[in-house]
């Protein structure tokens, strides 16, 4: 009886095919900051079949771009045929989310427009707060413009027994409330409904 001399693969022979990517990122965060292959922060590991993780070079970022506070952006990684999304929003500085708050309250509590609102966010006797924190503010601010001119002129119709006209007016008057034609009309249309 001979010997078997065939050999049982070791751990270190045995095939491993890369079954899959996952991308995280430990870098800056401010606006702007351009995401690149030479982007340092983004940690792809390849996963193998035999259980193996590594930590690869040669990985490619399939659309470079920038990350900005108006939104979260995807990158697509890719690393020999194997893709994996990373997620990425810029930081969004304390100004800005201290305008946000503000915008917030002047829109709930006192139903302002998004003109006044702005004004009142840089307003050298307002807020003071830069152009862009208050730019930032109004546009992510998740308001109803048209409820607020509505809340406006029923106010103007109940405490000050005002026209129709005179409220439209007052709505849309850049000595007033600022709202748009079209946010004036709907808050006509539904006043006494």
């Amino acid at each position: 009886m001979s010997a078997d001399t065939s050999e049982t693969p070791t751990p270190a022979t045995l095939p491993h095919d890369l079954t899959g990517i996952t991308v995280s990122y430990s870098g800056g965060k401010s606006d702007g900051t351009v995401i690149n292959d030479q982007t340092p922060g983004i940690i792809v590991a390849a996963n193998y079949t035999d259980g193996i993780t590594e930590t690869p070079s040669g990985w490619k970022v399939n659309n470079p771009g920038i990350i900005n506070m108006n939104g979260p952006q995807d990158f697509i990684i890719e690393y020999q045929g194997k893709q994996a999304k990373l997620t990425l929003q810029a930081d969004v500085p304390i100004e800005y989310q201290n305008a946000l708050e503000k915008a917030s309250q002047y829109s709930e509590m006192m139903h302002m427009s998004r003109q006044g609102i702005y004004e009142q966010l840089t307003s050298q006797y307002g807020e003071q707060f830069d152009q862009q924190a208050a730019q930032y503010a109004v546009d992510h601010l998740n308001a109803d413009y048209n409820a607020n001119a509505l809340a406006k002129a029923q106010d103007y119709q109940s405490q000050m027994s005002m026209s129709t006209n005179a409220i439209r007016d007052q709505l849309t008057s850049q000595y007033g409330e600022k709202f748009t034609q079209s946010e004036a009309d709907y808050a006509i249309q539904h006043l006494n409904g």
